[in-house]
């Protein structure tokens, strides 16, 4: 999801503001382009790239929806129902919407469960933009996570290993989720915990094995392997909730490995993770629980799901993982 802000009528402060607060673009009035143009890298549009058109009949709704689908840029001024919204997501593939509150951005961000492509944030909600960006733009849809029962917990060699260092500070019951399979995965806990030997890395994801699936944003896996970067990531806490980090660095080193495995009901899982105390999994409670203390009978938290990606998208066929 993108977010911008409209700068109409044009407010030097409320720009700066929201160029601060991450916004993805900022719209102003043409004569205004280039100055703001000067202030970052963001994107800049006029307000004349992104008209805005009111959605109050059908015949606006299919107006709006066939000039959508012929590829030109619209917005839909405020006061749009979630009805036609919905209606116009079934159909077209970039659908902006205009905001004039907290309250109606988390509402267009929810249309259909994975709300409208862009949100145009106006004036009126400035005061509430950063919230805007956490609430809309960094948080993602909430994850449905299982306890399972660890099994099997033995050395595995040596394998090449992938630390995700993000931009973010994590805090404790946060993880990000990989697995050997797409449809089984852990959630390997950030290194927030201190000990006597070792000083926290809040910012770290000691992740797993370089073949392992890690969930993206946007229902998407990838092999850990991939992750670069600029890479955005998908960081999950132990009550499902979600947000997005990006990748700063990437470290695969080679280093002793543990494969673990659990189990939900009927379903098996595994992973492959460093053998040392830092690497944790992640307790029902929100706990960390180090792989070196960790115990056949002891339930962290995974989630399930279908087996069946193609880079990373999911597809349905008949798969087995092992």
């Amino acid at each position: 999801m993108k977010i911008y802000f409209k700068s109409v009528p044009f407010n030097k402060n409320d720009v700066t503001l929201a160029l601060e607060s991450g916004v993805d673009g900022v719209i102003v009035t043409a004569d205004h382009v280039s100055s703001v143009a000067e202030l970052s890298r963001t994107p800049v549009l006029a307000e004349e790239d992104m008209p805005s058109l009111s959605m109050t009949c059908k015949a606006d709704e299919e107006n709006i929806r066939d000039l959508l689908l012929s590829g030109k840029q619209v917005v839909l001024a405020r006061g749009w129902e979630i009805i036609p919204v919905e209606n116009l997501l079934a159909q077209c593939a970039d659908v902006a919407a205009e905001a004039g509150t907290l309250d109606e951005a988390v509402l267009a961000s929810g249309i259909l469960q994975r709300g409208v492509q862009s949100i145009v944030v106006l004036p009126s909600a400035i005061a509430d933009l950063k919230e805007i960006v956490a609430r809309c733009k960094l948080s993602r849809d909430h994850e449905e996570l299982q306890e399972a029962v660890v099994t099997r917990i033995e050395p595995a060699g040596l394998g090449h290993r992938v630390c995700v260092d993000t931009l973010s500070m994590l805090h404790r019951g946060q993880g990000m989720l990989v697995g050997n399979s797409s449809a089984f995965t852990f959630l390997v806990h950030a290194e927030t915990e201190h000990n006597e030997y070792v000083a926290a890395r809040p910012f770290r994801v000691n992740a797993g094995a370089v073949h392992a699936y890690v969930r993206l944003p946007g229902d998407r896996t990838t092999y850990l392997a991939e992750v670069k970067a600029g890479s955005e990531m998908l960081v999950v806490d132990s009550q499902g909730g979600t947000t997005v980090a990006v990748a700063g660095r990437v470290k695969v080193e080679v280093r002793p490995m543990l494969l673990i495995e659990a189990r939900v009901g009927e379903k098996t899982g595994a992973v492959f993770l460093q053998n040392a105390e830092t690497i944790r999994l992640t307790a029902p409670d929100g706990t960390p629980v180090s792989v070196v203390t960790l115990k056949p009978g002891d339930r962290v938290l995974c989630r399930l799901d279908d087996a069946g990606r193609h880079f990373g998208m999911r597809i349905k066929e008949d798969i087995q993982e092992k």
